[in-house]
């Protein structure tokens, strides 16, 4: 028969083990933090935003993410006095707050205040919710509360960048008087995106023009000039690879490196979009890649997002000052009217002018940072546009994927050969401008 002790004895130990399971932390891993950002890509996907819009989405969460990452991690620095106009997050006021579950909560509050498809986000982060309260409330309440005034914060700040002022300007204003100036261009004919992007705010630039290339060719259809030489290589080199069919390597490279959200298809009446990554997302997820096959923990993984994307944001500003102030005419429209009125490029061509190449400009940016956090000849396999239904292709270094997205777009007919050269030096020299003067890691 048991004894009274014995069944005191049960209780005690019920109690206890009961106890344990409810004060359990909630454990947070880089892998949550990959799983939100990839969700963000894909909710941006969904909306598309044009790549600098995009640029900026990625950019603040990083930050609000980073900052608390920072307040309580000595190996890295608060971006506070570092970058435009950031002051001090709120310090926390709870002693139950679990910093990586804020940083998580902090990106993610962020992240809703940017997009379009908050239904998508918020039906994906309820279920985060409910999974961390169930737990342990206590430390995701406290968590939830720290991250919210973080992002709060955040937004307060990114408020006052230029963005709101922008989106009430005018549309640029095709010249056609000007055979050198962009027009738009098929097969939809969409306005010049994002014309006033300049005006923002920079994260760690001086000033959108800090890294003003020189000058593109002047235009002339003088067959001895430097302008038509190059639209003649455009034209030269589509036809030679396209007369090698689909299976041609620069085809292929061409499409892998695409990154166009604008794409669209004509079908007789029917004009609908193909919804595609933005340049800035592939090589976040890059920098997702390198975290993953290296094993970074979550603070490390935090830092290479937030430097990246700080970094991809004021390439884009960089590129776009460059883009309007040149404003010069697209391969697809020269050729159509000076060569061949027929031709097609393999690639089709985005909505804003030519002269520099963003992809250029935001992989030299991109690949310096990472190299600098992972060094110069990592080796990897790019797995990011599976999901687009592309193969896997694989880099001896960043510095080579960086060189393969610019070439990608003379493949593609859609840059000249200035545009990609001077498009991956002023990345290259913005990148290394961010690696050298914004001081993160201890």
């Amino acid at each position: 028969m048991k004894t009274p002790q014995y069944f005191s004895l049960l209780l005690v130990l019920f109690l206890f083990f009961n106890s344990c399971q409810k004060d359990e932390s909630i454990v947070v891993e880089s892998l949550e933090m990959h799983n939100v950002i990839d969700k963000i890509i894909d909710i941006m996907v969904e909306d598309i935003f044009s790549p600098p819009v995009a640029s900026r989405i990625m950019a603040y969460p990083n930050i609000a993410a980073y900052e608390i990452i920072a307040i309580q991690n000595p190996n890295y620095t608060s971006l506070n006095g570092q970058v435009s106009d950031l002051k001090p997050i709120p310090e926390p006021i709870s002693p139950l707050v679990n910093y990586k579950l804020s940083a998580l909560i902090a990106h993610i509050e962020v992240s809703k205040t940017l997009v379009y498809s908050k239904d998508l986000l918020n039906k994906y982060t309820d279920s985060l919710y409910d999974n961390w309260s169930s737990i342990n409330e206590k430390e995701f309440v406290a968590s939830k509360e720290y991250g919210q005034r973080v992002a709060s914060h955040i937004n307060n700040w990114k408020d006052t960048d230029g963005y709101k002022e922008i989106r009430s300007m005018t549309n640029y204003k095709v010249d056609y008087n000007d055979p050198s100036r962009w027009r738009k261009t098929p097969p939809s004919f969409i306005e010049g995106i994002e014309p006033h992007w300049n005006k923002l705010r920079p994260f760690v630039l001086d000033s959108a023009s800090q890294f003003m290339p020189i000058p593109p060719p002047t235009f002339s259809m003088d067959e001895g000039s430097v302008f038509f030489k190059q639209v003649k290589e455009i034209y030269d080199i589509s036809n030679e690879i396209t007369a090698r069919g689909d299976d041609s390597e620069e085809i292929k490279i061409a499409q892998f490196w695409d990154c166009n959200p604008f794409v669209t298809v004509t079908r007789g009446h029917l004009m609908f979009s193909v919804k595609k990554i933005s340049p800035g997302a592939h090589w976040m997820g890059i920098c997702m890649i390198a975290c993953v096959k290296t094993g970074a923990n979550f603070d490390k993984t935090v830092f290479s997002y937030a430097k990246t994307s700080i970094a991809i944001a004021d390439a884009f500003i960089s590129c776009w000052d460059e883009k309007y102030r040149s404003n010069l005419i697209r391969p697809v429209s020269v050729i159509n009217q000076y060569i061949d009125e027929s031709w097609v490029p393999i690639l089709q061509t985005p909505p804003f002018p030519e002269y520099t190449s963003g992809h250029s400009v935001i992989s030299g940016s991109a690949s310096k940072v990472l190299a600098s956090i992972f060094g110069n000849d990592f080796e990897f396999d790019d797995t990011t546009e599976l999901k687009f239904g592309l193969p896997i292709r694989h880099y001896a270094s960043f510095q080579e994927a960086a060189d393969e997205a610019a070439m990608s777009r003379m493949y593609g007919g859609i840059h000249y050969r200035a545009a990609v050269e001077e498009g991956i030096k002023q990345g290259s020299d913005l990148g290394a401008f961010v690696v050298d003067n914004l001081k993160m890691k201890d």
